[in-house]
């Protein structure tokens, strides 16, 4: 059986409006089972929305108008995700895979008990369960992401935002996944609990043997925890590499200016250079490559021709978009 969990194949969203945004264009990826992939890039640059595609959680505007989503489960069957009509699509999500969102006092209801919420999940997965079982699986799950059973009766905003974020991970894994999405798990939290809420997720997928996308524009972050690297800029892919490679030798100037944004603790000192400019419109058509007017080594290609991702002809072994890097004429 191929080690494969999940294919993204030219996957493009776009948002609908007087000047529609293509927020993702063209993205093909794949997921491994047990491996950690990074999703890096800065805001606004299609990573959320990404996230939303591979999972069919995309509303109104946001439309999938190219690619395809497959997953390829442990018992050999592959699933088109967005073929799924809503009854099969219902039992998919969380059973199959699952996501924790960025933002978990929003994601979170205010006014129900995590009792309640756990409840939930169960009532509309696994409805042949009774009071005291799904109670019983509430209390493990809780206790599994390091908070007392006992809190199973707190609403939300009596918990801290460390133990929200870890609510929001047990959640995700209540019905054991295969795949869980992360979409910038430890934004607003603090170093300290950041570290903790790592831990527990490395240490949990250690355990239970699930797959994980790891979404966060902090890629020093992605270079500890992931195996592989999808670098994202203006809605593309445009360096997908092993996590090492990128850190020891990034191909794309996107990725290099990422990596000067951040000190190396390890290393002599440096001065710390970001990528100057804005990111471009994606409700505008663009021309060329989109990191051009940014990128410090453009030359005539760049600003006329469209990179393709692809391998290097050094043979680098990961692949690309960048004219620079296939020497183009």
């Amino acid at each position: 059986m191929s080690d494969l969990v999940l294919r993204a194949e030219h996957v493009s969203v776009e948002y609908a409006g007087a000047r529609p945004t293509r927020a993702v264009r063209d993205v093909t990826l794949e997921l491994r089972r047990g491996e950690v992939l990074g999703i890096a890039g800065e805001s606004g640059c299609g990573k959320s929305t990404l996230a939303y595609a591979l999972t069919r959680m995309l509303k109104p505007p946001a439309e999938l108008t190219g690619g395809s989503v497959s997953f390829l489960g442990r018992d050999g069957v592959e699933v088109e995700v967005h073929g799924l009509d809503p009854m099969a699509l219902r039992e998919f999500r969380w059973t199959r895979i699952a996501m924790v969102f960025q933002s978990a006092m929003n994601a979170l209801n205010p006014v129900t008990s995590l009792r309640r919420q756990f409840a939930d999940i169960f009532r509309a997965h696994r409805p042949d369960w009774g009071v005291q079982r799904r109670d019983a699986r509430s209390r493990e799950l809780l206790d599994m992401v390091g908070i007392d059973p006992r809190r199973i009766g707190d609403y939300p905003h009596e918990l801290s935002g460390g133990m929200r974020q870890r609510v929001m991970i047990a959640m995700a894994l209540a019905l054991e996944p295969e795949v869980v999405i992360l979409d910038e798990p430890t934004t607003a939290l603090d170093v300290v609990v950041q570290r903790e809420i790592l831990d527990e997720i490395e240490r949990l997928r250690a355990e239970l043997g699930f797959s994980v996308v790891f979404i966060t524009h902090d890629l020093s972050l992605l270079l500890e925890i992931s195996d592989r690297l999808a670098v994202m800029y203006a809605g593309e892919i445009v360096e997908y590499a092993p996590s090492d490679a990128v850190h020891t030798g990034a191909a794309h100037p996107y990725t290099r200016g990422l990596l000067r944004s951040f000190p190396d603790l390890r290393g002599e000192a440096r001065e710390l250079r970001g990528v100057p400019g804005s990111p471009p419109d994606l409700s505008r058509p663009l021309v060329g490559c989109p990191f051009a007017p940014r990128c410090e080594h453009v030359f005539d290609p760049c600003r006329r021709v469209a990179p393709v991702l692809a391998e290097p002809e050094d043979g680098a072994g990961w692949a690309v978009a960048c004219h620079l890097e296939r020497g183009a004429a």
